[in-house]
This record gives structure tokens, C-alpha cells and sequence, in this order.
């Protein structure tokens, strides 16, 4: 498999990890249910069948961290985006 980093261009997936899914949003500690959000945000997660958003870092290359949504079922990448400019359109990063 191979991910095109913005920045540096098509990679192979040994250059990058993999950190998780991409779709969690991390839970509001002033919450009245704060203590199960968090255990459900920590401990909980799906096993998506087919396209999936995932958090990834070019780690032996330019440090950056990416949304890469793929297709769990054949690997194919559909998109890869700066995890940034994703976490600034859900109003999520300052």
C-alpha cells in the first residue's frame, strides 16, 4: 500500500503509523456523563467494514498527520488529507 503524503509525495505504508480512527471526537469534560464518555472514547471502538477515515503520521518522513480515508475491505485509498485543515473544517483546531 502506498499514501500519498501531501508533502512529500506517494510513500510506502512503512514510512507511516497508524493511530486510530479518524471519526472520534474527544468527549466534553464539563459533561454530566463525562467519567462513561471518556471510557467509551478510550476503550471503545468500532471495526468499520469498508471506507473508514484513519488518523495517520508520516513518521520516517515529514511528521505530518493525515486523514487517509480508505476502503478497509481492498486498501484503496480514496483520499488523503492534512489532519489540520480536517480538524479546522469540523471547527475543531484553533
Amino acid at each position: 500500500m502506498r499514501i500519498a503524503c501531501p508533502y512529500c509525495g506517494a510513500r510506502g505504508v512503512d514510512e507511516f503509523s497508524y493511530l486510530g480512527d479518524a471519526t472520534v471526537v474527544r468527549p466534553d469534560p464539563a459533561a454530566e456523563t463525562a467519567l462513561a464518555d471518556f471510557v467509551d472514547y478510550v476503550h471503545t471502538r468500532e471495526n468499520p467494514f469498508g471506507r473508514h477515515r484513519e488518523l495517520w503520521q508520516h513518521a520516517s518522513g515529514c511528521q505530518s498527520w493525515l486523514v487517509v480515508t480508505r476502503d478497509t475491505r481492498t486498501h484503496a485509498i480514496e483520499a488523503v488529507e492534512v489532519a489540520k485543515d480536517v480538524a479546522l473544517a469540523r471547527g475543531e483546531a484553533k
